[in-house]
């Protein structure tokens, strides 16, 4: 009498191979990079205006800033769409986005902005050096809309500074791949940039419609860009520049500070979440062993 033994047979084993290494949870490519132009190109004109528009044009931003709200908003949905259609931008990446904006509406509120104090803008710049460049971009637009809402600060200034939130996010995730201590004066030199260059964007939403007779720092409609830039960069010189210092100043202090166990932090979360995942089924491998016995 022969008695056979047949080994278990494995079943399959499921692994997940991560299609980012870098850890991004939005990648900008294909439909979501020409929604991104596309944004941007907006937001260009809407900010440059007083520069380009020929001498005398009569054109203002009373009327037309909530139609640029009404073309922002579409727009920026539709880099979150094309990503949900191209698979790019996983529950995950969503559930991230929605934590991180939400934190930065606390910061915001927290911060309320006086006298330069807004420590969201550190935010910006950690979550954009993690997760991407599309990421930063989306989380800086979101989080000054839903700080808007939370607190009654909607007006015609909102799409402005969520073009200009945006676009620092974007930078962060553009800065080179350095690691260490390099990786975080990048950071802190990036962030005092930031905010310098955030409060001389958003002053450019109201600058055309202040009046400062015989100062020379109000907007000429009848002079050229040339004239226009020199009485704006002293209108920002003179009214905005002491806060946004204070802005800059603390950003760069923050990215120094809690730079380090925030990437660490960011970084983790990024591991573990491990952004649109790709499922790999091993093949299933069948052992058979047969062992023959004497019979007793």
């Amino acid at each position: 009498m022969r008695r056979s033994q047949i080994g278990a047979t494995a079943g399959p084993s499921v692994s997940a191979a991560p299609a980012d290494p870098a850890g991004r949870a939005v990648r900008l490519h294909g439909r979501s990079a020409v929604a991104l132009t596309l944004v941007s190109a907006v937001g260009v004109a809407a900010f440059g205006w007083p520069f380009i528009i020929e001498p005398g044009a009569g054109i203002g931003h009373s009327a037309d800033a909530p139609w640029l709200f009404a073309l922002l908003l579409p727009l920026l949905l539709a880099i979150v769409a094309a990503e949900i259609s191209d698979g790019q931008l996983d529950a995950k990446a969503v559930a991230t986005l929605g934590v991180l904006a939400a934190v930065g509406t606390g910061l915001r509120v927290l911060g309320t902005g006086a006298g330069g104090v807004e420590p969201v803008f550190f935010l910006f710049v950690l979550a954009g050096r993690v997760f991407g460049a599309g990421f930063g971009f989306v989380l800086g637009q979101l989080t000054l809309l839903a700080s808007a809402l939370v607190t009654g600060g909607v007006g015609p200034w909102l799409p402005f500074q969520m073009l200009a939130a945006g676009w620092l996010g974007l930078g962060a995730g553009l800065l080179p791949p350095v690691r260490g201590r390099a990786e975080i004066g990048l950071l802190a030199l990036y962030g005092a940039a930031a905010g310098l260059v955030y409060g001389l964007l958003i002053n450019l939403w109201f600058w055309p419609f202040a009046t400062y007779a015989g100062s020379g720092i109000s907007f000429d409609p009848g002079a050229g860009i040339g004239q226009n830039l020199v009485r704006y960069l002293a209108f920002f010189a003179a009214t905005s520049l002491v806060w946004d210092v204070v802005r800059a100043v603390l950003t760069a202090a923050l990215c120094t500070l809690a730079g380090p166990p925030v990437l660490r932090a960011l970084r983790r979360a990024s591991r573990r979440a491990n952004f649109r995942a790709v499922p790999q089924f091993a093949a299933a491998e069948i052992h058979a062993r047969r062992v023959a016995e004497p019979a007793s």
